[in-house]
């Protein structure tokens, strides 16, 4: 029996797409599919043309090529999916997706190691750690423990959820192993989803003035671009805690360092800046209530085999006549990250 021709596909040769697609990831797919040689790379197409012009499944990670409908319809004219193990497929999906090819991607993946981090935040926010070990190491151990002494703890305390998409949703759910109030901002959740994630319903203004640690997860759209700013920040309790795992873009970053320089005991985890890393002569590379990390929230290490291995089990299943899990539709990209 012929197998079905595929493809693992990148914009350059520097990929991690065997690292992301493991030595048992690409022995499951090679059973059932016909895979040429060599990665194909975006530059490479017209010489593997005769290959392509058979292939019915597209593999790939970060550096997925963005390709126009032309190209897909002259180069991939069989094509019936693409397996994207990694997250957001915002940049490159819209012309498979107008093609009626199908997409298909690891973003529910990508989140939980997203989660497990922001939630490790958030506990350890709520004892006021971050200031209060910097606190420590340059004025001792009394003002340390004073500045932590001022913060309400993971018991009853309240959190605030901005954007309750797939990694949104993992915090809630994680965050219903403690006894914390979850207060949520999305406009496009149910109030059926909020109950079943164990999340109150509120405004910005709402979660910005009550809650003590708020964790920042809207999607990365236009209509999102700045909808941070002074009027919200400006808000936070004087201990407040804002983490940001999801995107820059969606703080205006002059207005977050106005509102933490105007009470110094609130405090800043970026994990992602706009731009990023932050300009040079930024404030947030020397504040000392900001803590920078280089976006590694996300899948790193052995975590990023997790994505090609939910890609694989997605064409396991759609090749045995069973339902996708991880299908992103034209509607999707609408409101996910």
């Amino acid at each position: 029996m012929t197998k079905p021709k595929a493809a693992f596909i990148s914009s350059t040769a520097d990929n991690q797409i065997f690292h992301v697609f493991d030595a048992d990831a690409v022995h499951i797919l090679s059973e059932a599919l016909e895979f040429p040689d060599k990665i194909i790379l975006a530059g490479e197409l017209e010489q593997h043309r005769s290959f392509l012009a058979q292939t019915e499944y597209l593999f790939s990670t970060w550096g997925m090529p963005t390709l126009a409908e032309d190209q897909i319809k002259e180069y991939f004219p069989r094509l019936r999916g693409v397996f994207y193990a990694a997250g957001s497929v915002q940049y490159f999906a819209r012309p498979f997706l107008n093609l009626g090819i199908k997409v298909f991607s690891a973003w529910a993946a990508n989140a939980v190691p997203v989660a497990e981090y922001t939630v490790a935040q958030i506990i350890l926010a709520g004892k006021g750690f971050f200031q209060g070990l910097r606190i420590q190491s340059k004025e001792g151990r009394e003002a340390g423990r004073a500045y932590n002494d001022s913060f309400p703890c993971n018991y009853g305390a309240k959190i605030g959820v901005l954007g309750v998409g797939m990694i949104g949703s993992l915090v809630c759910r994680m965050l219903k192993e403690y006894k914390l109030t979850v207060l949520a901002y999305d406009p496009f959740a149910s109030d059926e989803k909020l109950s079943e994630l164990g999340a109150a319903r509120a405004s910005l203004e709402e979660i910005f003035s009550e809650c003590q640690t708020i964790t920042c997860h809207i999607a990365n759209l236009p209509a999102t671009v700045g909808i941070l700013n002074y009027d919200l920040f400006s808000r936070m309790k004087s201990n407040a805690t804002f983490i940001n795992t999801g995107r820059g873009a969606q703080v205006v970053e002059d207005d977050l360092i106005r509102a933490l320089k105007e009470q110094p005991g609130r405090t800043a985890l970026l994990d992602v800046t706009w731009p990023e890393p932050p300009v040079p002569e930024s404030p947030l590379w020397t504040m000392e209530n900001v803590f920078l990390t280089p976006h590694i929230a996300g899948s790193m290490g052995k975590e990023v085999t997790r994505m090609g291995d939910y890609m694989t089990e997605e064409f396991t299943r759609i090749f045995a006549g069973e339902a996708p899990r991880w299908e992103v539709t034209a509607k999707m990209l609408e409101t996910m990250a």
